[in-house]
């Protein structure tokens, strides 16, 4: 009967207030996750303007504007100091770094500072039953514990397994932030030969635009009296229509040049973070004797390559991070030890000792866990291997590629000396030529068709040039040489552009650096 009276009483007031409370937090949750929609997450013009804005004043901040001509040292050096994809890179050193920093504290233990509030509505009141007999107790129900209490503790705790798991963890943060380093020293590679391929084709348009626009004009001026000529019948109907049609060709040929190098400017700003619209005027580099490369013994290439080329070592470094988890997943194995202590205190009027000191440790093992490690052992062991089988198939193709890059020098080489020659050839000829229409030796005809043909020789000499320096800094992104600088964010535009140019200067000799020298990207 006092079982039924008590399930049957009803509710106290502060019940009934703290369930309506409850199930009205709950209708209003169940509201606000109903009233979100796909619209509400849409991007708004007003929002989309105000990034670009943002983000173009963050690209264009601090930027050192161009006064004067541009140099290839200092366009190297802008690109490495402002490129938006360099920079990207850094910024994804700087993560792997934090994530490094941040889990090696995982390693230590854990020091907890917890404090807590508990309520009642009514007293905790408990009766007691004799052990022995199974008889309820004859005393009077007791009060053990405070309607209201408040609890407060300073813990510490540590598990050996967890320390073992975050030590491999912290390993393989480290090889992260090193792969970082290697992926921004490959990028500032790239950036470099990206850099001398379009600083290159910028001195060729600034060479080469005025004559190609003159050439035009003329060959205009030409077809105009070749069409008079044919009009006026005073040669024959076909002759002139050959030599407008030579004419028509040599004008879509000057046009189609003309529209490919107009275009050099447009890159060159992209790499070095110039306003596109500024006229970029390029100073012509004395043309390098990259040839010093061919005369390195192929066997002392390879060795540079093996020892700094920036995808290999990336490859070595994800071997090594496939060996840390196969060593993580071996001390799943293990049992699991922790360690703990703690001070606690309560204001729990009931308590005798109202703070007190507790220390423990425990030991577990997941034994259905041992059902599962072999099959993890064999996923560890098949991801190493996998990592070393990805690094020898690196390797293999970084001596491929390096020994293409060599091939495509030499050629390259070759060739130039062959474009070169014939520039100069036609620029001989065309003097001749000019000198003879002056004499009226020659026609108009003649010579316009002449100096056509000495543009585009001058084109295909720089062409040649722009593709040897391509080749030699293929050759040198390959063995993984990158200028030596100081930190680019911090260093003054004027120390790196001289930096650079030290660089440069011992690429062109073909100095390679000490076997012992570590790159400066991985350090």
């Amino acid at each position: 009967m006092i079982s039924q009276f008590r399930f049957s009483r009803p509710r106290p007031p502060v019940i009934r207030l703290t369930l309506t409370a409850a199930a009205a937090a709950a209708v209003l949750a169940l509201t606000g996750c109903a009233s979100i929609s796909v619209d509400d997450a849409k991007l708004q013009p007003d929002a989309i303007r105000a990034t670009v804005q943002a983000d173009k004043a963050t690209l264009t901040r601090d930027i050192e504007p161009l006064t004067g001509a541009l140099t290839l040292e200092e366009a190297i050096a802008r690109a490495v100091k402002y490129n938006a994809d360099v920079r990207y890179k850094a910024m994804e050193q700087a993560v792997a770094m934090g994530t490094f920093e941040a889990g090696k504290y995982d390693q230590l233990p854990k020091l907890v500072a917890a404090a807590g509030y508990h309520t009642r509505n009514n007293d905790l009141i408990t009766r007691s039953t004799d052990s022995v007999t199974g008889a309820p107790s004859l005393a009077h129900p007791f009060i053990s514990s405070s309607r209201n209490t408040l609890t407060s503790e300073l813990g510490f705790s540590w598990s050996l397994l967890d320390f073992g798991q975050s030590y491999y963890a912290a390993r393989q943060n480290a090889d992260r932030v090193l792969i970082s380093a290697e992926r921004r020293r490959k990028a500032a590679n790239n950036l470099v030969q990206d850099v001398r391929t379009a600083y290159w084709r910028v001195v060729a348009a600034q060479k080469l635009l005025p004559a190609l626009r003159s050439a035009i004009e003329e060959s205009e001026v030409a077809l105009k009296n070749s069409r008079q000529a044919e009009q006026d019948n005073l040669k024959s109907p076909l002759e002139p229509l050959r030599y407008e049609r030579q004419l028509l060709e040599s004008l879509r040929l000057l046009e189609s040049i003309t529209q490919e190098l107009s275009s050099a400017r447009v890159e060159l700003a992209s790499l070095t973070a110039l306003p596109f619209s500024q006229q970029i005027e390029v100073v012509e580099p004395a043309e390098a004797a990259t040839g010093a490369w061919l005369d390195v013994p192929a066997e002392r290439l390879e060795e540079m390559a093996l020892l700094r080329n920036p995808d290999l070592r990336e490859g070595m470094y994800n071997a090594h991070i496939a060996q840390q988890e196969t060593r993580r997943a071996l001390l799943k194995l293990f049992p699991g030890i922790s360690f703990n202590a703690a001070y606690k205190h309560s204001n729990d009027s009931y308590l005798i000792h109202q703070n007190w000191n507790e220390a423990g440790a425990q030991i577990s093992f997941n034994l259905l866990g041992l059902l599962a490690a072999p099959a993890q052992m064999r996923l560890a062991d098949a991801g190493l291997a996998l990592a070393e089988q990805h690094r020898m198939a690196l390797q293999m193709a970084v001596l491929t590629q390096l020994h293409l890059a060599r091939l495509q020098l030499a050629n390259a080489s070759q060739q130039f000396g062959r474009a070169d020659a014939i520039a100069k050839v036609d620029g001989r000829i065309t003097q001749h030529i000019v000198n003879q229409e002056q004499a009226r030796k020659q026609s108009q005809a003649e010579r316009v068709a002449q100096q056509t043909a000495n543009v585009l020789s001058q084109l295909r000499r720089y062409q040649a040039l722009s593709n040897l320096q391509t080749a030699a800094s293929r050759l040198q992104a390959t063995i993984g040489l990158e200028p030596v600088l100081s930190e680019p964010s911090t260093a003054s535009l004027a120390t790196l552009t001289a930096a650079v140019a030290r660089s440069l200067k011992e690429w062109d000799a073909g100095k390679l650096p000490d076997t012992t020298t570590v790159p400066e990207g991985a350090r």
